[in-house]
């Protein structure tokens, strides 16, 4: 199993960020997310997300929300999205969940934690869980070896950013702007002033995410942050292809571009 320390020492050694992607589970088909996100790490993601498909998000942006829909429209359930991740580490990514902490909750925490590590997932993002509700959180996550992701905005203080930090394992999630996710025009300025107030903080690697859609921007991104995390391109790439072949072989491109752009 590829660990995020690993994925983090190697992009070090090669003087590049890594690239991370999401996909929910279920989109397009149970069985499409899994060749989507394979042919992602094909191209050269680094890290792939997995997210959990749920009714009520709070973060996600039109795009996002689109495939999320289809996904539970396909009857997708938590055991899917274990075998999702199953599917995409054995790519050798590693594959993270991104969940809002509600699933978790009604799941069982131990329970989670314990059936993602099983599947070869190497821990979660989770972006509506804080700081003062994780203990539970992390310490299951610690039990069963998978780590811990939490997310610092523009708007964080210093406090706020210092107590995120040092909940986080994997990595940090540094929202490059605040809103909903979603490929924009151009990445939020404060991304790269949140880096620096970040590695303040701690020595974890720093990933940007949200705003990111093109080999430009990621190169951009890259300049300053130790990853580049792309989500509602790749999502937009598959709902615009005619067919399932169409949209792998357009991820494919897409990957190539931002796996360019982070080497750069």
């Amino acid at each position: 199993m590829t660990t995020l320390q690993t994925v983090f020492s190697k992009a070090r050694a090669e003087n590049r960020a890594a690239l991370v992607g999401y996909l929910p589970a279920g989109f397009p088909t149970k069985d499409g997310a899994v060749a989507a996100a394979t042919a992602m790490v094909e191209a050269g993601c680094d890290v792939i997300e997995i997210g959990l498909p749920y009714s009520d998000p709070l973060m996600d942006g039109p795009t996002i929300q689109d495939a999320v829909h289809r996904s539970l429209a396909n009857g997708t359930r938590i055991a899917d999205v274990m075998r999702t991740v199953e599917g995409v580490a054995k790519t050798g990514a590693a594959t993270l969940v991104m969940t809002y902490w509600n699933p978790i909750d009604r799941y069982g925490a131990a329970r989670f934690a314990r059936d993602l590590a099983n599947a070869g997932g190497v821990g979660t993002i989770t972006p509506d869980l804080t700081p003062e509700e994780s203990g539970t959180w992390l310490q299951e996550s610690k039990d069963a070896g998978i780590d811990t992701v939490f997310l610092v905005a523009p708007s964080s203080t210093e406090d706020r950013i210092g107590k995120v930090a040092k909940i986080c394992t994997g990595f940090v999630y540094a929202a490059s702007l605040m809103g909903v996710t979603g490929a924009r025009d151009s990445v939020g300025s404060a991304a790269e002033g949140l880096v620096a107030r970040t590695r303040q903080h701690t020595s974890l690697p720093v990933c940007v995410g949200l705003g990111v859609g093109t080999g430009a921007q990621a190169a951009e991104v890259a300049a300053y942050a130790d990853g580049v995390i792309v989500g509602s391109a790749f999502i937009r790439r598959l709902l615009d292809a005619p067919d399932e072949a169409s949209g792998l072989a357009s991820v494919r491109e897409l990957a190539a571009e931002l796996a360019a752009g982070v080497r750069r």
